[in-house]
């Protein structure tokens, strides 16, 4: 199915106040990365229009989310809960959230979304790897709109990563073509995703940059992307042997110098740079390329472009 992005809406943690965002009754005790996606999700919904949802009926409706570090602030304060005072002591409103799916639960109540509801937990590429996957069920006839995105909250003081930490959510509106023509609606353009698998081993090796630029150079070919075409890339790496063997990759397989983002502890990053990708587009497409130490790699091309425009098949 040809998938256009209507809707970009973006939140930061600095200044946030979910009353100004939300709503002052029904989300005082939401863990804050759940504010953030719904606040995220609130804004995409407004930027595509009032009826670009709510033309396809809640079975219809979908939604992926991916995050690295939503529930590891809870986690820690729950445990000191526990062990200083007893589990009885837990608060009923933020004790379900213990586990990560809740986060998008709450996304999929707020919406009516009953198509289906995925959470993606990957390091760094987990935003992605919603919007590969999303689309992969959409496809498949699981749905035909979908809310994806990612969110992030602050690791606690400590925590390995506490001092790259992200706060703050992203969520991209997805809709057919034909229904976005078919209201006059405005898109973006479109997004595709390819992911891949570095071995960290691999990635220190004397092989390892060539290993990665095998793997970028297939990955883009199947998202579309011909050598030698206008592209301009993103690459949202840390200084892994995995993030250096990507880097290398880019910039053998492309001949260009990509601009290098450091990465933070989480997903939103690279998540963050597709919605800037798409608000603000060159005329030709955009590579956002992420990796992590773990080895998880991915790469999302963002075309821009209304629904007649140039196609880039996710997968």
């Amino acid at each position: 199915m040809d998938l256009m992005v209507t809707g970009v809406g973006e939140v930061s943690a600095d200044g946030f106040d979910f009353r100004t965002a939300l709503g002052r009754r029904g989300y005082k005790y939401l863990p804050g990365a759940a504010q953030y996606v719904l606040a995220a999700a609130k804004r995409a919904l407004a930027d595509a229009g009032e009826d670009a949802l709510t033309a396809a009926g809640p079975e219809r409706r979908a939604a992926a989310v991916g995050t690295n570090s939503a529930a590891v602030s809870l986690h820690h304060a729950m445990d000191r809960t526990v062990v200083g005072a007893g589990a009885g002591e837990l608060s009923p409103a933020t004790a379900p959230y213990f586990s990560i799916n809740l986060f998008g639960s709450r996304l999929a109540t707020e919406h009516d979304l009953k198509g289906f509801n995925l959470t993606l937990t990957s390091p760094r590429v987990a935003g992605l790897e919603a919007l590969q996957t999303g689309a992969r069920a959409i496809a498949a006839g699981r749905a035909s709109r979908l809310l994806a995105g990612a969110t992030e909250e602050a690791l606690p003081e400590g925590e390995p990563g506490a001092d790259l930490s992200e706060a703050g959510a992203v969520a991209l509106l997805l809709e057919p073509a034909a229904a976005v023509a078919e209201r006059g609606g405005r898109a973006y353009g479109r997004v595709a995703v390819r992911t891949f698998f570095l071995p960290p081993g691999l990635a220190a090796s004397a092989d390892g940059a060539g290993e990665a630029a095998q793997a970028l150079r297939d990955a883009l070919a199947a998202l579309g992307h011909r050598p030698g075409a206008p592209l301009t890339v993103t690459a949202v790496l840390d200084g892994s042997p995995v993030g250096e063997a990507v880097g290398e990759a880019v910039a053998h397989v492309l001949d260009e110098e990509a601009e290098r983002i450091p990465a933070g502890a989480g997903c939103l990053a690279p998540m963050a740079h597709i919605a800037a990708a798409l608000r603000n587009p060159p005329d030709h497409p955009h590579a956002v390329v992420t990796a992590a130490a773990e080895g998880n790699t991915a790469v999302c091309l963002v075309t821009p472009g209304g629904p007649g425009g140039a196609e880039a098949s996710s997968r």
